[in-house]
Protein backbone atom coordinates (compact mmCIF):
# COMPACT_ATOMS: atom_id res chain seq x y z
CA UNK A 1 0.00 0.00 0.00
CA UNK A 2 1.00 3.41 -0.97
CA UNK A 3 0.91 5.39 2.85
CA UNK A 4 0.69 8.62 3.02
CA UNK A 5 -0.67 11.24 6.26
CA UNK A 6 -2.59 13.99 6.02
CA UNK A 7 -2.32 17.11 8.84
CA UNK A 8 -5.61 17.09 9.46
CA UNK A 9 -4.84 13.65 11.81
CA UNK A 10 -2.40 16.24 13.70
CA UNK A 11 -5.18 18.97 13.95
CA UNK A 12 -4.01 21.10 11.45
CA UNK A 13 -7.06 22.51 9.52
CA UNK A 14 -8.27 25.40 6.87
CA UNK A 15 -11.18 26.37 8.96
CA UNK A 16 -10.80 29.48 11.11
CA UNK A 17 -10.72 28.43 14.92
CA UNK A 18 -10.67 24.63 14.24
CA UNK A 19 -8.56 23.81 17.29
CA UNK A 20 -4.30 24.08 18.34
CA UNK A 21 -2.50 23.86 15.39
CA UNK A 22 0.60 21.97 15.75
CA UNK A 23 4.10 23.35 14.17
CA UNK A 24 4.95 21.69 10.67
CA UNK A 25 8.05 20.55 11.28
CA UNK A 26 6.63 18.12 14.16
CA UNK A 27 3.81 16.72 12.32
CA UNK A 28 6.74 15.83 9.35
CA UNK A 29 8.76 14.59 12.04
CA UNK A 30 6.20 12.19 13.78
CA UNK A 31 4.96 11.19 9.84
CA UNK A 32 8.48 10.23 9.00
CA UNK A 33 8.66 8.30 12.74
CA UNK A 34 5.75 6.28 11.52
CA UNK A 35 6.82 5.35 8.08
CA UNK A 36 4.40 7.28 6.06
CA UNK A 37 6.23 8.21 3.06
CA UNK A 38 4.20 11.03 2.10
CA UNK A 39 1.97 13.78 2.86
CA UNK A 40 -1.24 15.48 2.39
CA UNK A 41 -0.68 19.46 1.39
CA UNK A 42 -2.96 20.89 4.50
CA UNK A 43 -4.24 24.41 4.80
CA UNK A 44 -2.56 26.83 2.38
CA UNK A 45 1.30 28.07 3.10
CA UNK A 46 1.56 25.56 5.71
CA UNK A 47 3.40 23.12 4.40
CA UNK A 48 5.92 24.28 1.55
CA UNK A 49 7.83 21.37 -0.72
CA UNK A 50 11.14 21.84 0.61
CA UNK A 51 10.32 21.64 4.12
CA UNK A 52 8.60 17.72 2.92
CA UNK A 53 11.40 16.94 0.97
CA UNK A 54 13.51 18.19 4.21
CA UNK A 55 11.66 15.12 5.79
CA UNK A 56 12.66 12.90 3.17
CA UNK A 57 8.54 12.95 2.42
CA UNK A 58 6.43 12.92 -1.06
CA UNK A 59 3.92 14.43 -1.76
CA UNK A 60 0.55 12.84 -2.03
CA UNK A 61 -2.24 15.77 -3.08
CA UNK A 62 -3.24 18.79 -1.71
CA UNK A 63 -7.20 19.43 -0.45
CA UNK A 64 -8.63 21.82 -2.50
CA UNK A 65 -12.34 23.61 -1.56
CA UNK A 66 -13.08 25.40 -4.47
CA UNK A 67 -16.64 27.08 -5.35
CA UNK A 68 -18.14 25.19 -8.26
CA UNK A 69 -21.66 25.90 -7.78
CA UNK A 70 -21.57 29.52 -8.80
CA UNK A 71 -21.94 30.35 -12.65
CA UNK A 72 -20.22 33.82 -12.17
CA UNK A 73 -17.10 32.04 -11.12
CA UNK A 74 -14.42 30.49 -12.86
CA UNK A 75 -13.03 27.54 -10.81
CA UNK A 76 -10.23 26.75 -12.84
CA UNK A 77 -8.22 30.05 -11.70
CA UNK A 78 -8.39 29.19 -7.93
CA UNK A 79 -6.38 25.75 -8.99
CA UNK A 80 -2.81 25.13 -8.28
CA UNK A 81 -0.55 23.98 -10.79
CA UNK A 82 0.92 20.91 -9.75
CA UNK A 83 0.10 17.77 -8.11
CA UNK A 84 -2.99 16.18 -7.42
CA UNK A 85 -6.06 18.13 -6.20
CA UNK A 86 -8.16 16.51 -4.07
CA UNK A 87 -10.98 18.98 -4.32
CA UNK A 88 -14.11 19.54 -2.21
CA UNK A 89 -17.18 21.70 -3.41
CA UNK A 90 -16.89 24.20 -1.31
CA UNK A 91 -20.12 26.43 -0.34
CA UNK A 92 -18.40 29.97 -0.29
CA UNK A 93 -18.17 30.26 3.26
CA UNK A 94 -16.07 28.73 5.98
CA UNK A 95 -16.22 25.88 7.93
CA UNK A 96 -18.46 22.75 7.51
CA UNK A 97 -21.57 22.70 9.80
CA UNK A 98 -24.10 24.12 7.21
CA UNK A 99 -24.43 24.68 3.43
CA UNK A 100 -27.21 25.60 1.01
CA UNK A 101 -29.04 23.48 -1.44
CA UNK A 102 -28.80 23.61 -5.13
CA UNK A 103 -31.14 24.33 -7.58
CA UNK A 104 -31.27 22.62 -10.97
CA UNK A 105 -29.29 25.64 -12.48
CA UNK A 106 -26.60 25.30 -9.79
CA UNK A 107 -26.38 21.53 -10.18
CA UNK A 108 -25.97 21.99 -14.11
CA UNK A 109 -23.45 24.94 -13.50
CA UNK A 110 -21.42 22.26 -11.10
CA UNK A 111 -21.26 19.39 -13.04
CA UNK A 112 -20.43 21.66 -15.84
CA UNK A 113 -17.84 22.51 -13.76
CA UNK A 114 -16.11 19.34 -12.78
CA UNK A 115 -16.29 17.93 -16.45
CA UNK A 116 -14.02 21.07 -17.64
CA UNK A 117 -11.61 20.23 -14.39
CA UNK A 118 -11.40 16.40 -15.56
CA UNK A 119 -11.21 18.21 -19.21
CA UNK A 120 -8.66 20.25 -18.35
CA UNK A 121 -6.38 18.50 -15.82
CA UNK A 122 -6.82 14.65 -16.02
CA UNK A 123 -6.06 12.33 -13.74
CA UNK A 124 -4.87 15.15 -11.48
CA UNK A 125 -7.77 16.22 -10.02
CA UNK A 126 -10.73 14.09 -8.04
CA UNK A 127 -13.58 15.18 -6.27
CA UNK A 128 -14.34 14.35 -2.30
CA UNK A 129 -17.82 14.59 -1.12
CA UNK A 130 -17.48 16.01 2.03
CA UNK A 131 -20.28 17.05 4.84
CA UNK A 132 -21.10 20.53 4.70
CA UNK A 133 -19.81 21.13 1.18
CA UNK A 134 -22.54 20.84 -1.81
CA UNK A 135 -21.88 17.25 -2.39
CA UNK A 136 -22.51 15.26 0.66
CA UNK A 137 -25.41 12.91 0.37
CA UNK A 138 -25.71 9.56 -1.35
CA UNK A 139 -28.14 11.33 -3.83
CA UNK A 140 -25.57 14.04 -4.35
CA UNK A 141 -22.64 11.63 -5.09
CA UNK A 142 -25.05 9.33 -7.33
CA UNK A 143 -25.57 12.59 -9.09
CA UNK A 144 -21.71 13.33 -9.52
CA UNK A 145 -21.07 10.02 -11.06
CA UNK A 146 -24.25 9.75 -13.26
CA UNK A 147 -23.63 13.45 -14.42
CA UNK A 148 -20.10 14.23 -14.79
CA UNK A 149 -16.65 12.23 -15.44
CA UNK A 150 -14.76 13.49 -12.60
CA UNK A 151 -12.89 10.69 -10.69
CA UNK A 152 -13.80 10.52 -6.92
CA UNK A 153 -11.83 10.45 -3.59
CA UNK A 154 -13.07 7.84 -1.39
CA UNK A 155 -13.45 8.84 2.08
CA UNK A 156 -14.53 6.46 4.11
CA UNK A 157 -15.58 8.59 6.66
CA UNK A 158 -17.55 11.80 5.07
CA UNK A 159 -19.07 9.01 2.90
CA UNK A 160 -21.02 7.47 5.70
CA UNK A 161 -21.74 10.47 7.47
CA UNK A 162 -23.38 12.05 4.36
CA UNK A 163 -25.17 8.48 4.03
CA UNK A 164 -23.20 6.96 1.23
CA UNK A 165 -21.94 2.98 2.45
CA UNK A 166 -18.53 3.56 1.24
CA UNK A 167 -18.27 -0.35 0.91
CA UNK A 168 -21.20 -0.34 -1.56
CA UNK A 169 -19.70 2.25 -3.34
CA UNK A 170 -16.24 0.28 -3.56
CA UNK A 171 -18.61 -2.29 -5.41
CA UNK A 172 -20.83 -0.07 -7.88
CA UNK A 173 -18.00 2.59 -9.06
CA UNK A 174 -14.49 1.25 -8.48
CA UNK A 175 -13.22 2.35 -11.73
CA UNK A 176 -14.41 5.86 -11.10
CA UNK A 177 -12.16 6.21 -7.36
CA UNK A 178 -8.92 7.44 -7.79
CA UNK A 179 -7.85 8.37 -4.45
CA UNK A 180 -8.68 7.16 -0.53
CA UNK A 181 -8.84 9.02 2.81
CA UNK A 182 -9.31 6.43 5.68
CA UNK A 183 -11.47 7.07 8.50
CA UNK A 184 -13.11 5.13 10.89
CA UNK A 185 -16.19 6.99 12.43
CA UNK A 186 -18.19 6.23 15.30
CA UNK A 187 -21.81 5.51 13.90
CA UNK A 188 -23.94 7.04 17.15
CA UNK A 189 -22.30 10.47 16.04
CA UNK A 190 -22.49 10.55 12.56
CA UNK A 191 -26.22 9.90 12.91
CA UNK A 192 -26.89 12.78 14.53
CA UNK A 193 -24.93 14.66 12.37
CA UNK A 194 -26.96 13.17 9.44
CA UNK A 195 -30.18 14.10 11.34
CA UNK A 196 -29.08 17.60 11.77
CA UNK A 197 -29.28 17.03 15.77
CA UNK A 198 -25.39 17.51 15.92
CA UNK A 199 -22.92 20.31 14.25
CA UNK A 200 -19.98 18.77 12.46
CA UNK A 201 -17.52 20.63 13.81
CA UNK A 202 -18.93 19.73 17.48
CA UNK A 203 -18.76 16.32 16.57
CA UNK A 204 -15.50 15.60 15.49
CA UNK A 205 -14.57 17.50 18.67
CA UNK A 206 -16.57 14.86 20.40
CA UNK A 207 -14.42 11.56 19.13
CA UNK A 208 -16.72 11.63 15.62
CA UNK A 209 -13.45 9.83 13.63
CA UNK A 210 -11.98 7.09 15.33
CA UNK A 211 -8.70 5.32 14.58
CA UNK A 212 -9.23 2.33 12.10
CA UNK A 213 -10.68 -0.67 13.48
CA UNK A 214 -11.93 1.18 16.29
CA UNK A 215 -15.40 2.66 15.08
CA UNK A 216 -17.97 1.47 12.32
CA UNK A 217 -16.98 1.92 9.11
CA UNK A 218 -15.90 -1.59 7.62
CA UNK A 219 -12.29 -0.52 6.64
CA UNK A 220 -11.12 -4.58 6.11
CA UNK A 221 -13.61 -4.49 3.52
CA UNK A 222 -13.19 -1.17 1.68
CA UNK A 223 -9.11 -2.00 1.57
CA UNK A 224 -9.69 -5.70 0.51
CA UNK A 225 -12.61 -4.41 -2.18
CA UNK A 226 -10.39 -1.83 -3.52
CA UNK A 227 -7.43 -4.14 -3.94
CA UNK A 228 -9.43 -6.70 -5.96
CA UNK A 229 -10.52 -3.73 -8.54
CA UNK A 230 -6.70 -3.02 -8.80
CA UNK A 231 -6.48 0.33 -7.11
CA UNK A 232 -2.55 1.48 -6.66
CA UNK A 233 -3.21 5.09 -5.64
CA UNK A 234 -2.75 6.60 -2.46
CA UNK A 235 -4.38 5.27 0.94
CA UNK A 236 -4.37 8.76 3.08
CA UNK A 237 -4.65 8.46 6.91
CA UNK A 238 -6.97 10.82 7.69
CA UNK A 239 -8.68 11.01 11.27
CA UNK A 240 -9.50 14.49 11.81
CA UNK A 241 -8.80 15.53 15.26
CA UNK A 242 -9.41 18.81 16.84
CA UNK A 243 -6.42 19.80 19.61
CA UNK A 244 -7.32 21.95 22.68
CA UNK A 245 -2.51 22.58 22.64
CA UNK A 246 0.58 21.02 22.28
CA UNK A 247 0.44 18.12 25.03
CA UNK A 248 -2.13 15.88 23.07
CA UNK A 249 -0.34 13.50 20.46
CA UNK A 250 -2.35 12.40 17.64
CA UNK A 251 0.37 10.75 16.45
CA UNK A 252 -1.04 7.73 18.39
CA UNK A 253 -4.31 7.59 16.92
CA UNK A 254 -2.12 7.01 13.70
CA UNK A 255 -0.07 4.64 15.24
CA UNK A 256 -3.00 2.07 16.14
CA UNK A 257 -4.53 2.96 12.92
CA UNK A 258 -1.62 1.36 10.90
CA UNK A 259 -1.06 -1.25 13.15
CA UNK A 260 -4.69 -2.51 12.39
CA UNK A 261 -3.79 -1.97 8.61
CA UNK A 262 -0.84 -3.94 8.86
CA UNK A 263 -3.68 -7.00 10.32
CA UNK A 264 -5.54 -6.68 7.36
CA UNK A 265 -2.86 -6.77 5.15
CA UNK A 266 -1.60 -9.82 6.88
CA UNK A 267 -5.05 -11.53 6.80
CA UNK A 268 -5.02 -11.09 3.44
Amino acid sequence: MRLAGAPISWGVCEVPGWGHQLPPERVLSEMRELGLTATELGPQGYLTPGLIERYGLGLAGAFVPVVLHDPGHDPLRDLPGDGLLVLAAATGDDGYDSRPELDAAGWATLLGNLDRIAAELGPRAVLHPHVGTMVETRAEVERVLEGSSMPLCLDTGHLLVGGTDPVALVEQAATRIAHVHLKDVEAHLAARVTAGTLAYTRAVREGLYRPLGEGDVDIAAIVTGLARSGYDGWYVMEQDVILSGPGERPVEDVRRSLAYLDGVLGAG
